[in-house]
């Protein structure tokens, strides 16, 4: 059989050489990775926009949501639809599939489209078309706010439009956004009294208008051999032409102008659509993306040196202000990391160096910079990028890394005393350990394969945690059985050295008259093992869950939510007066308050808030992330004292998926019913002394002043419901009747009564009506049968087509897990009417189907895993040692736990399952060690305690390196979790695996001590005589 020590203990050139080329091609692809705060994962989410002007909510519903809906579940790619159905508008949110990636997404979108197209005939006149967005997930990382004292909203506006232009040529910039902008509109304002006394028809304006500015095609003329093409001029050059439109003329047949009958005005829309502020300051959002596959930390660099360029020639006293720069994020995230994986290598190899003697320390030390670098090597040559999850699971891997080498070593050295040359020693180590070696390495890999095999999103996320890890591993083992013993041959000492055993010292000879006794006494021993584990699942009970934790970002949202259908004028100044407050706190730094809509996605697990003129939300800038705690504690009651009309929440970012908070969802037919369920829902939410910021995501009841058309007084007079319509929304909005045509700009010409024409319910009745066929004006009062003012639903949402109303309310302390534990309870004890049902959405249920989707795949690893232990040993009792051993690290993880305060959470059942194939690694170099002994001639029970002391050093260094090297991960936020659970069961799993794998192959295997099993034998023989 080929033995890989051989080849590269004779071929030193050759492998000095490789060495030399991996080292530098690591070093050089290190500096050329792309790095990301954190990994991208795909959105795998459209959204339909369809406007239905002048339709309730419930209409929209059944007369437009319905069908698309119904289009939409046509789609086989679909994993489920949701839908948000406010009065004019419908937004259908369509999900696909999580087997469905980037590359195959544009066919699924294209799909989509096609079936909303097709959709477009079901829909009623006046709805429509829909707009199919699926650059929903795209992430604007560099957020910028552009402000300048004294400009009014255009200058800002034009300012940002040159802005984007200029840094549409910066490298790696995917597309730029503004956000924010006040839409420019000429006004014309009407006054209706002075159409009824000359008799005009208000349509003969809209009509001027619009034949005054239609561009209509000309055609061209043969000039020879030339096509000269003919062009009409006359549209409107200045806003005074417009006021100079000829409308028709009056009773004693004078002209009569625009100008003559309206104001015309350029001014912004009002009301806004959305607004922003910068530390008070009225700006102009710009959102930049990166191109797919771009580098953020070079596009930043970009962006940054264009601004220094552009600074000279911006306007006096413009100035941009960045929101979210990810870039300088990514910077600081990424040297965090980089400075966590330096200390765990200074912590592994100085742990090596003392414990090993600084000859095997250096030669393992070299191999694990070696299988880094190689690592490097191979991320590059696989496009993973350096980011949060790759850079943990350096770390992480970092003391499994060193395990083969260990091994290789030990061995050399142990052969070495035992009388072989160093070449012999080596070369027969290998022999010996390279297929148990791989099978453990590969047991360890698939530890982590759940993850990988998880198709969700959490999978996703995490794919480069699975993958850095199978690599690094891999590439240990390789560098174990070839570099390590070449190593051991130049480095360790030479010649023979006949000493025998080397473990004779006092530990040693201590723990081998222990593992003695245990065996001795093995029931004993068992029951005592047993007694922990079942304590320490008793004290798991004790254990706080979690999903994600929070970011460590120095930011907070402070979302703002008035009653629905407040103006955004209201809403606007609610935020700014949060925002004044908050300027005046200590640690703040910026704040920049959004009306009207949530910012644009700057990161990739932040969910945007769909337009609504009842929401705002601040993003406060601190000097450092550790206030934040103090920031929530002290303007959570503040908000809800001095700001009770609004229903707000202070919350930090969460690290990966999931909202934070707790949803129930109820579901059925009825809204009513639905109301009603809420209420006792909310009820219940607000007894708990820890909820807050209770809210329903239908809102309250709105008013709307209903007219009722009076059909015989109608018909008599001549107005149609259509005219009755178009005469309410001059007067309370305005109508558009063409667009003024300014640069590249097109500006929307808006017809519309004064302003004292335009408040209050009470002038309703008053608003004059123009009768076509009549020709003449009259009063609302005249063609209705009065007038009452209703409530109606202002938002309906559904999900996979039926009505569900939820309840959400988020923690003052703790976990959300931990609240909804409580709210269980009280809310599921609510009696619900036939076809209601109610279901934990929100946090739990994402980490409910990431946890399920996760441990889904758990058997298939860890039967891979069993398959490999049964073909190393050809056994299954050994197999059976190895998997009896493996809950004993719930004792450690139980305990570390509740000593480091961490919440169980997603990441930690990663770290728990990642255990297993630490464990098991360590369990196959002992039980192979142990058939070692046995082939080797010795007594059963002396192999076992022979095996078992020449592998408690580098057993005890592997569980020692690993948990020492995961120490700079207790610092962050979302690793910390995975770090205690995996340290806290490797220390204790390791020390007793040093004792109960011996007590189990003992028990399995009947090995007994070799007086007592005589003693017994002897007993045996003499009760048969």
């Amino acid at each position: 059989m080929i033995n890989p020590a051989a080849i590269a203990i004779h071929h030193r050139a050759t492998l000095f050489v490789m060495i030399v080329l991996i080292v530098l091609g690591g070093m050089l692809a290190y500096g050329s990775l792309g790095r990301l705060e954190d990994p991208e994962f795909t959105i795998k989410e459209a959204v339909i926009y369809t406007p239905y002007p002048g339709a309730t909510a419930e209409q929209v519903e059944w007369e437009v949501t319905e069908p698309l809906e119904t289009a939409i579940q046509q789609l086989k790619q679909l994993k489920e639809v949701r839908s948000q159905s406010r009065a004019g508008l419908s937004i259908i949110f369509a999900e696909i599939q999580e087997t469905y990636d980037k590359e195959t997404l544009p066919q699924v979108w294209d799909e989509l489209r096609r079936k909303v197209t097709h959709a477009q005939t079901a829909l009623p006149p006046g709805a429509g078309p829909s707009d199919v967005n699926d650059d929903f997930g795209d992430v604007h990382g560099v957020l910028f706010a552009v402000t300048g004292d004294g400009y009014a909203p255009a200058d800002l506006t034009e300012v940002a439009k040159d802005l984007r232009r200029e840094l549409l040529l910066c490298q790696d910039v995917g597309r730029i956004d503004l956000w924010g902008l006040p839409t420019e509109v000429i006004y014309v304002e009407v006054d209706r009294a002075k159409l009824a006394r000359l008799g005009l028809d208000p349509q003969v304006i809209f009509d001027a208008i619009r034949h005054q500015n239609t561009i209509a095609e000309t055609g061209k003329l043969a000039v020879g051999a030339q096509d000269v093409r003919l062009r009409v001029t006359g549209d409107y050059a200045t806003v005074a032409d417009l006021g100079d439109q000829l409308i028709g003329s009056g009773p004693n047949g004078r002209l009569i102008h625009l100008k003559d009958i309206a104001s015309i005005e350029r001014a912004d829309r009002d009301p806004p659509d959305a607004v922003l502020h910068w530390n008070g300051q009225q700006a102009v959002g710009l959102g930049i993306s990166t191109v797919s596959g771009g580098d953020v930390i070079a596009m930043g660099d970009a962006i940054s040196q264009r601004l220094d360029d552009l600074t000279a020639r911006m306007p006096v006293g413009i100035q941009i202000h960045a929101i979210a720069h990810q870039s300088e994020t990514v910077k600081t995230a990424v040297r965090g990391f980089e400075l966590s994986l330096g200390a765990a290598v200074l912590i592994v190899v100085g742990l090596l160096l003392v414990f090993m003697g600084l000859r095997e320390g250096l030669i393992i030390g070299a191999v694990l910079l070696l299988t880094i670098l190689a690592t490097f090597l191979a991320m590059h040559a696989m496009g993973i990028t350096l980011q949060r999850i790759s850079l943990g699971a350096l770390i992480i891997a970092l003391g499994m890394l060193v395990d083969n080498a260990i091994v290789v070593a030990e061995g050399t050295v142990i052969k070495s005393h035992q009388g072989k040359t160093r070449v012999e020693a080596a070369i027969e180590t290998v022999r010996e350990t390279q297929w148990p070696l791989l099978s453990a390495t590969g047991i360890a890999i698939l530890a982590f394969a759940a993850i990988t095999l998880s198709k969700d999103m959490t999978g996703e996320w995490l794919k480069s945690l699975f993958q850095v890890i199978c690599l690094s591993l891999g590439l240990s083992w390789v560098f174990a059985i070839t570099v390590t013993p070449a190593l051991c041959v130049a480095l360790l000492p030479s010649g023979k050295t006949d000493h025998g055993t080397p473990h004779v010292s006092l530990f040693y000879r201590a723990y081998r008259r222990f593992i003695g006794a245990c065996i001795d006494h093995r029931w004993i021993s068992l029951a005592m093992v047993g007694g922990l584990f079942m304590t320490a699942l008793w004290g798991f009970g004790f254990v706080r869950q979690d999903f994600m934790p929070d970011m460590n970002r120095p930011q907070i949202t402070i979302d703002v939510r008035m009653p629905e259908g407040t103006h955004i004028d209201r809403t606007t100044a609610e935020v700014a007066a949060i925002d004044a407050y908050v300027r005046t706190l200590e640690g703040v730094t910026d704040v920049a308050a959004f009306v009207g809509r949530g910012p644009l996605r700057f990161l990739l697990t932040y969910e945007p808030e769909m337009p609504n003129s009842a929401y705002g939300q601040l993003l406060v800038s601190l000097d450092d992330y550790q206030r934040i705690p103090g920031m929530k504690a002290h303007l959570t009651p503040y908000l809800e004292n001095h700001h009770p009309r609004a229903i707000t929440s202070v919350d930090a970012f969460k690290l990966g998926p999931g909202g934070g908070a707790v949803v129930a969802r109820l579901s059925g037919p009825d809204a009513d019913v639905l109301r009603s369920l809420a209420d006792r829902v909310k009820e219940a939410m607000w007894a708990n002394d820890n909820s807050r910021s209770v809210r329903t995501d239908w809102g309250r009841p709105v008013p709307a002043q209903t007219l009722r058309l009076a059909p015989a007084r109608s018909r008599e007079i001549g107005v149609t419901r259509p005219d009755l319509s178009e005469a309410l929304a001059m007067t309370a909005s305005g109508m558009v009747a063409g667009v003024y045509r300014h640069d590249e700009d097109l500006l929307p010409i808006i017809v519309r009564p004064p302003r004292d024409q335009r408040q209050g319910i009470d002038s309703v009745g008053n608003v004059q009506v123009w009768s076509e066929s009549q020709a003449h004006w009259s009063p609302v009062d005249q063609v209705t049968d009065g007038q009452s003012l209703r409530w109606e639903t202002p938002v309906i949402h559904r999900l996979n087509r039926a009505r569900v109303l939820r309840v959400s309310c988020k923690q003052k302390t703790g976990t959300t897990d931990g609240l909804l534990r409580e709210l269980m309870g009280p809310i599921e004890s609510i009696p619900l009417p036939e076809g209601y049902t109610l279901h934990w959405g929100g946090e739990h249920e994402e980490q409910v189907e990431a946890n399920t989707k996760l441990m889904s795949n758990v058997p298939i690893a860890f039967t891979a895993m069993f398959l490999i232990s049964v073909m190393l040993f050809n056994s299954l009792r050994h197999p059976l040692i190895i998997f009896l051993g493996l809950p004993l690290a719930v004792i450690g993880v139980a305990s570390g736990m509740l000593l480091a305060d961490k919440p169980f959470g997603f990441m930690a059942m990663l770290g728990f399952l990642s255990l297993a194939g630490m464990l098991i690694k360590n369990e196959i170099v002992l039980l192979d060690q142990i058939n070692l002994e046995r082939a080797a001639g010795k007594s059963p029970y002396q192999a076992v305690t022979d095996a078992a002391v020449s592998r408690v050093r580098p057993v005890s260094m592997a569980a020692l390196t690993t948990v020492l090297g995961m120490t700079p991960l207790l610092w962050d936020a979302f690793f910390a979790p995975m770090a205690v659970t995996i340290m806290g069961g490797l220390t204790f799993a390791t020390v007793l695996t040093l004792v109960v794998v011996p007590v189990l192959y003992s028990t399995f295997f009947g090995v007994r001590r070799e007086a007592a099993a005589n003693r017994k034998a002897a007993a045996r023989a003499a009760r048969a005589n």
